[in-house]
């Protein structure tokens, strides 16, 4: 018995000492603050002095946000902040003054029937940004995605279960578990995803970098939020971008 505890106890830390080597390794492998670099040294001086959001594809310096064609996928796209905004763990995101960057990158969709050529039914779209281990970026970006195939699936199949409450999802999606609830219009727009993550999940709003976040379309018309919290013990770095197929098989 003593001899199996310890095995498992060795096992555990192995798991854990492996998911931390990967993430560093996720880390040194792409310069954190590449796209930092891209926002404040090229597309904000270029439409500040040119009137050319490039290389991005579009700059707003009065709602303060870029839109950058990532190079991954056919129509993915990452909406930033035009100020330094390291991610989800940033008290900034939870301040009044603060755009709504979920709700600005829903406004920006478009972007993707746009490149296209056609348009991308809002039922194809997601929303989603990763958590401090859940990224290789310091900066704040929200990928602009299609939804994976059989997660649509999974959200038309369950949304009768949802509310406007947190409660977990009744099954794994893209193998880790998430909470969910129903957003409206309004509360999409005001106060946001982040507020309602930090202001209705306990410890949510002392632990948002913990989090990852995922907004999609609901058969209803309403939204869903979809939420993770990192657990090495179950290898879930706290991803949500892997509920999004940035080949956009749903489309084909």
């Amino acid at each position: 018995m003593l001899r199996r505890r310890r095995t498992i106890v060795i096992s555990v830390f192995l798991l854990i000492l492996a998911a931390a080597c990967w993430f560093s390794l996720r880390q040194y492998l792409h310069h954190p603050d590449a796209l930092w670099r891209i926002v404040s040294q090229q597309c904000v001086p270029n439409q500040r002095d040119n009137h050319n959001p490039a290389p991005c594809a579009k700059v707003d310096l009065q709602s303060g946000f870029v839109l950058l064609k990532d190079i991954n996928g056919p129509l993915q796209y990452l909406l930033m902040p035009t100020v330094k905004m390291k991610g989800m763990e940033s008290p900034d995101l939870l301040q009044p003054k603060t755009a709504n960057f979920f709700w600005l990158a829903w406004q920006e969709r478009n972007v993707m029937s746009e490149r296209r050529g056609t348009q991308v039914p809002d039922n194809a779209i997601s929303l989603t940004i990763n958590s401090t281990s859940g990224r290789t970026q310091n900066q704040l970006h929200i990928h602009i995605s299609c939804l994976r195939e059989d997660v649509r699936g999974q959200l038309d199949k369950y949304s009768i279960t949802l509310n406007t409450e947190w409660q977990a999802f009744p099954v794994a999606l893209a193998g880790n578990a998430y909470i969910a609830r129903k957003v409206s219009a309004a509360e999409f727009s005001q106060p946001g995803p982040f507020m309602l993550l930090a202001s209705q999940v306990p410890q949510a709003r002392e632990h948002m970098g913990r989090y990852s976040l995922a907004m999609a379309k609901l058969p209803g018309g309403e939204w869903i939020a979809l939420a993770t919290e990192r657990n090495l013990l179950r290898l879930n770095l706290a991803s949500a971008e892997q509920l999004q197929d940035h080949e956009c098989g749903l489309l084909k």
